[in-house]
């Protein structure tokens, strides 16, 4: 009866392609769906952003030795663990942690993480596409002092690019001072003067976060489906458009000396403990762990795909992708920084900074400026758009899995998945007002910070390599694949990776310092509700263990011994279980 079940499964390939019996989880079409998928999720701001900068500051090629390190032991292993629970329980970030009970907690954690993330990263798809429409103009509105914002005292900066010794004199306080810092802050942002005076809503901002809202939900509402298609796209294009402007930069002059900057490695710096905490905490955002969407990206593959070989596919794009984008982003830098005649320490520079004030100076010099501003910023929003529907895709499928039946019938995922987008964009108003731009720095240093990032990759470790168990998870993914991986994997789970996670976290917090936007010092109240955000997800995971252990029945060395046992047999009840090990024995699926 049971070999019936699977060669009927096995034959399954229309929509409703089934976990378990009774189960209507849809799969991936196609095994490219998943890698695209990751791709398209693992690659975002951080790697255009946030990686070119931390090379610089932090030594350079040097940097990428650290980085490498963390990567192997780090990033790889947590990436493999999150998406091969997800495919071996067939559940998305919260229910899939039933394969340790006890732990349970950083399902509900991570999905608190999701959900403060889910309202502010679309923010920043909102400002590129304000200047993706802004720059279909004969003349890029940032690129003079003639416009209705522009103070007396705005500097068109090109007008200087034919005497060095004048640059040379202007000072440092030309970002403040030049077009386009104050088309960023005058008429993007209107920023007020504190997180006290909210101001009212920047009504062009709320339409371009409405337009990004909408975007994201026809990409997730049919499911994996409907975005497992678009990522075709939205995961594949940004590199045509990336390697076309990397190409015109690289034909700039001062190129060369951006990317010397860039790579030259300055060994010394490896001896500061905080390269190497850059490097960690670099990582584990970069390759987005600790949100849950993995496992739920996971949780869509047939039950025999090789995640093991997709992991690998997808560590080494994410790593290129990081590299590559910063080859583009420091030779522009190296242009900027010769046609000013400034070192280019002055305009090198992390964040969105980065993205809306240095790159739109330096397309403004250019010819055809209008063009290359119209392919950047089509490029960060696509970068963008797929790691925000993914995100959101993660979230919705948390929570739905506690209602499959319910959700999977007629209309239902379709107006959920509208209640969860309406819901978000909602709350999201509060980041396109003129204080907007302080709410967004609390979301962003506190919500999904390295620190509250870390802690998940921690007990996800603890949870797996010590209570479910490394080694046993290790022969679940051998059942799932067909042959053994890298035995290195194992002893990550179990010992490596949460060695790292613990130690970039507790220097983290020692080394913790208030959240400040430029020369604004954030209240304390300001500070205190940053502080009630990290703690909204954090907390979750030894509340949970109390409660389970409190409201389990049996004296405490039986509850105990209930919630360290995996609850297999309910999420693969058509496949045979060892009662001894509570794992999987496939029969003749061994590849």
């Amino acid at each position: 009866m049971q070999h019936e079940k699977l060669d009927q499964e096995d034959k399954c390939t229309n929509e409703k392609d089934m976990v378990s019996a009774g189960d209507d989880r849809l799969r991936w079409d196609k095994e490219l769906d998943f890698i695209l998928s990751c791709i398209g999720f693992a690659v975002g701001f951080g790697n255009i952003w946030r990686f070119p900068y931390l090379c610089y500051k932090n030594g350079g090629g040097a940097f990428f030795i650290p980085y490498i390190i963390f990567m192997v032991f780090g990033g790889i292993p947590l990436f493999l663990l999150e998406v091969t629970i997800g495919q071996f329980m067939s559940y998305g970030g919260i229910r899939v942690w039933q394969i340790c009970p006890i732990f349970k907690g950083i399902g509900y954690a991570t999905t608190v993480i999701v959900f403060w993330l889910n309202q502010y990263y679309i923010v920043i798809i909102a400002w590129a596409l304000f200047y993706f429409f802004n720059s279909f103009s004969s003349e890029l509105p940032w690129s003079h002092c003639q416009n209705p914002w522009n103070t007396p005292n705005c500097t068109e900066f090109k007008d200087y690019t034919e005497d060095f010794n004048t640059t040379i004199n202007i000072t440092d306080e030309y970002l403040s001072t030049s077009s386009v810092s104050e088309f960023w802050e005058r008429e993007v942002l209107q920023i007020s003067s504190g997180l006290s005076e909210m101001g009212g809503l920047r009504w062009p901002l709320v339409g371009t976060l409405l337009l990004a809202w909408i975007l994201t939900y026809f990409c997730i509402w049919k499911g994996v489906r409907s975005s497992g298609k678009v990522v075709y796209f939205t995961a594949t294009f940004p590199y045509v458009v990336l390697t076309i402007l990397l190409v015109r930069s690289l034909l700039l002059k001062g190129a060369t000396e951006g990317l010397v900057y860039y790579i030259k490695p300055n060994i010394t710096r490896l001896g500061d403990a905080q390269v190497w905490v850059d490097a960690g905490t670099q990582v584990f955002f970069s390759y987005a762990i600790g949100l849950g969407s993995l496992t739920a990206l996971g949780s869509y593959n047939k039950f025999n795909n090789n995640c093991y070989r997709d992991t690998l596919i997808v560590a080494c794009v994410n790593s290129f992708t990081s590299f590559y984008g910063g080859l583009l982003i420091f030779s522009v830098l190296g242009y900027m920084s010769v046609e000013q005649g400034v070192p280019i320490e002055d305009v090198a520079t992390k964040g969105p900074g980065l993205i809306f004030i240095a790159y739109p100076k330096a397309v403004s010099m250019m010819p055809l400026s209008p063009l290359w501003s119209c392919l950047f910023f089509f490029m960060i929003l696509l970068v963008g758009m797929d790691s925000q529907f993914v995100t959101v895709e993660g979230f919705v499928t948390a929570i739905s899995d506690f209602f499959p039946r319910f959700l999977n019938r007629g209309y239902n995922r379709e107006l959920f998945v509208l209640f969860i987008c309406t819901i978000s964009f909602l709350c999201g108003l509060f980041m396109v007002t003129r204080g907007g731009m302080y709410v967004f720095q609390i979301y962003d240093y506190f919500s999904a910070s390295g620190m509250v990032l870390l802690c998940m990759a921690f007990f996800e470790c603890v949870a797996i390599g010590w209570v479910y168990g490394g080694e046993r998870l290790y022969n679940d993914l051998e059942r799932m694949i067909g042959y053994r991986p890298l035995v290195i994997f194992k002893w990550c789970w179990k010992i490596i990776t949460p060695a790292i996670s613990l130690t970039i976290w507790i220097f983290s917090v020692v080394t913790w310092t208030p959240l400040v936007y430029e020369d604004y010092v954030y209240p304390p109240w300001g500070v205190a509700l940053g502080l009630l955000i990290a703690t909204s997800s954090m907390i979750c995971i030894p509340a949970w263990v109390v409660f389970s252990v409190a409201t389990t029945q049996g004296s405490f060395r039986e509850r105990l011994k209930k919630l360290s046992t995996p609850n297999l047999r309910q999420y693969h009840d058509h496949l045979p279980i060892s009662q001894n090990e509570h794992s999987i024995e496939l029969q003749g699926k061994k590849k």
